[in-house]
């Protein structure tokens, strides 16, 4: 074919003698060229021109030498097509563009999904940042990322503004607290490493650590549990800024109530501020089922060669390992209370059995006995505040043991006065009072709403 651009304006100057030359050389050579040279220099590049079968019907021994070319593509200034394939089927194309029309470069690579709730959008690496949340089972920020992604980065954060004196002169934690918080991460870190997997762990600001380790391994999403208090929500703001900036989605949970915020019969902004209000209204909500821990976890990121990092001592938050040693220099009673999952299902256990074993009273006027003898407290609350039991999970097991209870007393009783329900009311009375807390704390935390107080003890014993 000719390159002169008249030829493609004024085909009928060739002769027949001519076409046929030209036809033969493309069908016996191997190697075909095409050169199309127009004038004009519109801003953008015709989709038309980069379609396969177009393409292949440019060298295409049945077809003629002389090519209309579309009208469309007067948009082109200069276009080389070449072939260095014998066979026509299996083409590569090179393209220049002469005067630089185009300001941006054209991507050939896909596209991800930019819907993070998009089941079948597959990502190649992912950051499943652990707060209070330590726990694999009952997990649905684990389980998610996992599903959904071919890697899978677990990532906790010491973040030191949690540590030193507040403005009052006291420990924001204190070495109680971080102890029993160290051994939660590292008993969280076994788990992980059972599974498959592993827990980086670093000291410093989530926005800068959870940013340079999404870089370092490509991450695509970072998952993570929504937390409530004031300072947690300013968190979340500075990362959701700064992943946004790096071009990583972030995707939240909720995970640390008996009822899901997302399944309340209000909005969270028309919340009622006092417990008896807030009882009233989830009264006879359904909880929904929890969710089997992970058999097996996707692997590390093989990219950015990540250390896992040392789990810190109380030294290196800055605390004084001297305040957890009574006078005698033996450890203190709160010292025994050893952190992690492992621990809080061992816990629960137990404290099940004792249920069992202290079937459920009615007082002598018919009224409900809820908290007696050794089980006047579960005894579990700072398994709970760290997220390394689930609540969902706690009220399930116990209920099973309640059921079982019941059934036994009812055979003895005439009629049995107990119930699974009656059984459970205690129970279900004060993890209320905990769903009640934390949800009115985000409410006034992450709301702009109005300044009432909450008033906890308002109805709270009608």
């Amino acid at each position: 074919m000719d390159s002169n651009p008249q030829s493609c304006e004024n085909p009928e100057i060739k002769s027949t003698e001519e076409q046929n030359q030209n036809q033969n050389q493309v069908s016996q050579s191997p190697f075909a060229t095409a050169s199309l040279s127009l004038s004009s220099l519109p801003p953008t590049l015709p989709t038309q021109f980069f379609i396969q079968p177009k393409i292949l019907s440019l060298f295409s021994a049945q077809s003629p030498s002389k090519v209309k070319v579309p009208t469309q593509a007067s948009s082109l200034s200069h276009l080389s097509l070449s072939s260095t394939s014998p066979s026509p089927s299996k083409l590569s194309f090179k393209s220049t563009f002469a005067n630089n029309p185009l300001q941006s470069p054209l991507s050939l690579g896909p596209r991800r999904p930019l819907d993070p709730s998009n089941g079948a959008a597959i990502r190649r690496a992912s950051i499943v940042w652990f707060r209070n949340d330590l726990r694999v089972h009952d997990n649905e920020c684990l389980n998610t990322a996992n599903n959904e992604s071919m890697s899978v980065l677990p990532v906790y954060c010491f973040d030191p503004r949690d540590y030193g004196k507040s403005s009052s002169g006291f420990d924001k934690t204190g070495p109680y607290r971080a102890t029993f918080l160290i051994e939660s991460v590292s008993d969280l870190r076994k788990n992980l490493q059972a599974r498959g997997s592993d827990l980086v762990v670093r000291i410093g600001k989530p926005e800068s650590v959870l940013v340079e380790l999404a870089k370092a391994i490509g991450a695509d999403a970072v998952y993570a549990h929504r937390e409530v208090s004031h300072d947690e929500v300013k968190a979340e703001e500075k990362i959701e800024s700064a992943m946004k900036e790096e071009g990583v989605e972030v995707k939240y949970f909720w995970g640390s109530t008996l009822f899901h915020v997302d399944d309340l019969p209000f909005k969270l902004e028309d919340m009622p501020s006092n417990y008896g209000g807030f009882r009233d209204k989830v009264n006879g909500l359904e909880i929904r089922k929890t969710i089997e821990s992970l058999d097996q976890m996707k692997g590390m990121p093989s990219r950015g060669d990540v250390e896992t990092g040392d789990i810190p001592s109380l030294t290196d938050l800055g605390l004084n390992t001297a305040a957890t040693m009574a006078q005698d220099g033996r450890p203190s009673v709160s010292a025994s209370m050893a952190g992690g999952e492992n621990e809080a299902l061992q816990r629960l256990k137990k404290f099940a059995a004792e249920c069992k074993a202290q079937p459920y009273k009615g007082s002598k006027d018919g009224s409900q006995e809820t908290i007696y003898g050794a089980n006047f407290s579960c005894k579990i609350s700072p398994w709970l505040a760290m997220g390394c039991l689930s609540p969902r999970f706690m009220f399930d097991e116990l209920k099973k043991t309640a059921n079982r209870t019941v059934s036994a007393t009812s055979k003895k009783n005439d009629g049995g006065s107990g119930s699974p329900d009656t059984q459970m009311n205690w129970l279900m009375f004060e993890l209320l009072w905990r769903d009640f807390f934390r949800f009115i704390t985000k409410k006034y935390s992450s709301a702009k709403v109005g300044t009432a107080p909450a008033t906890a003890c308002t109805g709270a014993l009608a």
